[in-house]
């Protein structure tokens, strides 16, 4: 982040004097010296031009033109806030807040002096939270003629980006993180569990979902008071389990223990588990992934819409085998993978570090598959001891090692996610003034522009071509030129839906939209 060095807060008692002549062209706002605060030994001076076309002399009342004065120095005042908060640049999305739309509220007493805002961050556990509140304070108390300055800070309400499309119990969480090995026996579920405490030690509201069913670990991590999930009698829904302000489901807490039945029956109990479940708000839901790269795995993959995984590894050679094949699953599902752990790393001894399992499983994923983060846990008895004692461990011991490695992971967490929403939200944009349908694929810097009939005409769907003998039931001649879309969503992190006039909705996956004809003469923009 762009840290900015602002000048010491200068406090000046702001009085708007009354204009020497209100039928004048221009208004004075003076601030009088004093002896506790003055500018350069001088009274500070602004000046604002009132527009002629605005003024009328013959039918104006000094009233009116005194109302107009009014509102034209508010809105000096505000555009004044709004430039001194564009300073502040937030460093996951690289652009200011005031262009992120994070600054909520303003209300500006230009007479008193007095300026509030709210600042509404993207998720409550923004690792910036406390600097952007610090630097707007600031930013805005350095401006001449501000005496007190009110910041609230905020996070936007927990939601899907695409919630209409899920089920009603995942409607209200905003992030899904899976937490995936492909293979057991490599810390997995405590890396799970103790993310899930960091997130939530950060003040994001946060939930557990053990998909784990033939050996559900969350039982003997976590010891909640009711260690058994209650039904919904009037809903038929699921009501979670809690934790220490963490919400939790497990097949373990079902009262059925672990589960002996075949893979289409424990795809179905998850399912229902995860779904019927009511999880509520949530900024971050934490899938604590079960071993493999099979129907489960998949299952879960295709009904929930997971924002990111974070894969857990181990030094061995044997580790990144299967890890490797689990990072492939998520890259052909569109997953994004986030951060890799590599657990069991090192111990300390006698001053030196020893590495018994060898070194360089996780720098391999990292360097092969090109996740951005790698994070190392040492071999630590407490460690092991908290996820057997019902503790986790980032709560045992806050201040710990471990702890703090995993607040640097719940960190990268966040502000990843963060960015995958974001790009997420404005990969593909209908630009009116120029008919055009504006695609930016996540993780591509490659911009550019479709027709939208283009797009209309390339529908792949059952409805525009033949299941069976692919022959095109939508023709050319049957999409006018001028056909615009009414409405594109997010469809996960590999798709829009888009509304068409004709009610029709169609699904255009990214990599689709990329092999489509593109404008090259781009259009005029049509006047508003």
């Amino acid at each position: 982040m762009r840290l900015l060095q602002a000048p010491a807060s200068v406090h000046v008692t702001s009085q708007c004097s009354k204009p020497q002549s209100i039928g004048g062209k221009f208004l004075e706002r003076r601030f009088p010296q004093s002896s506790s605060s003055s500018i350069n030994g001088r009274s500070v001076r602004r000046r604002f031009c009132l527009s002629c076309r605005s003024l009328n002399p013959v039918s104006a009342t000094p009233a009116s033109l005194e109302a107009d004065a009014s509102t034209m120095l508010t809105r000096e005042a505000e555009d004044d806030v709004l430039k001194a908060l564009s300073q502040i640049i937030d460093p996951d999305f690289g652009t200011d807040i005031v262009s992120c739309g994070f600054v909520k509220d303003l209300l500006v007493d230009d007479a008193l002096g007095e300026v509030s805002f709210r600042l509404e961050l993207t998720t409550p556990a923004c690792p910036v939270k406390d600097m952007f509140e610090q630097k707007a304070n600031e930013v805005v108390a350095a401006l001449p003629w501000v005496q007190n300055v009110k910041v609230t800070m905020s996070a936007q309400p927990a939601k899907q980006i695409y919630a209409a499309q899920l089920p009603a119990g995942l409607q209200k969480i905003s992030n899904i993180i899976a937490v995936s090995s492909c293979k057991g026996g490599v810390g997995k579920s405590t890396v799970a569990v103790n993310l899930a405490y960091t997130l939530a030690g950060m003040g994001a509201r946060v939930g557990i979902f053990d998909a784990d069913v033939y050996g559900p670990s969350l039982p003997t991590m976590v010891s909640p008071e009711n260690r058994l999930l209650e039904m919904n009698p009037e809903k038929k829904t699921i009501i979670p389990t809690e934790y220490m302000g963490v919400k939790m489901v497990s097949f373990g807490f079902a009262g059925q223990g672990r589960a002996i039945m075949r893979g289409p029956m424990v795809s179905g109990v998850i399912n229902q588990l995860l779904t019927t479940t009511e999880w509520g708000e949530l900024d971050y839901l934490v899938i604590d992934m079960p071993p493999g790269t099979g129907d489960i795995q998949l299952t879960l993959c295709q009904v929930v819409p997971l924002t990111a995984a974070v894969i857990v590894t181990t030094p061995q050679k044997l580790a990144f085998i299967d890890v490797a094949k689990g990072v492939r699953m998520f890259s052909k599902l569109k997953v994004p993978c986030v951060a890799v752990v590599e657990n069991m790393c090192h111990f300390d001894a006698d001053g030196k570090r020893f590495y018994p399992f060898g070194r360089g499983s996780g720098s391999q994923v990292v360097e092969q598959f090109g996740i951005p983060h790698l994070f190392d846990l040492p071999i630590r008895p407490t460690l092991s001891a908290s996820g057997d004692s019902g503790t986790p461990e980032v709560v045992a011991d806050p201040q710990g090692e471990v702890a703090e490695i995993f607040q640097n992971l719940g960190v990268c967490v966040v502000q990843q996610c963060a960015k995958i929403r974001q790009q997420v939200s404005t990969a593909v944009m209908y630009d009116k003034s120029i008919k055009a349908i504006k695609v930016k694929v996540p993780d591509s810097n490659e911009e550019f522009l479709l027709h939208p009939a283009t797009v209309r005409r390339n529908d792949r769907s059952a409805q525009s071509v033949d299941e069976w003998t692919g022959e095109q039931k939508l023709m050319y001649g049957d999409v006018p030129e001028d056909i615009e879309p009414e409405e594109i969503r997010p469809m996960g992190n590999y798709a829009v839906s888009i509304t068409w006039p004709d009610g029709f909705s169609q699904i255009a996956p990214y990599d689709q939209l990329q092999t489509m004809e593109r404008l090259v003469d781009v259009p005029q923009p049509i006047p508003a």
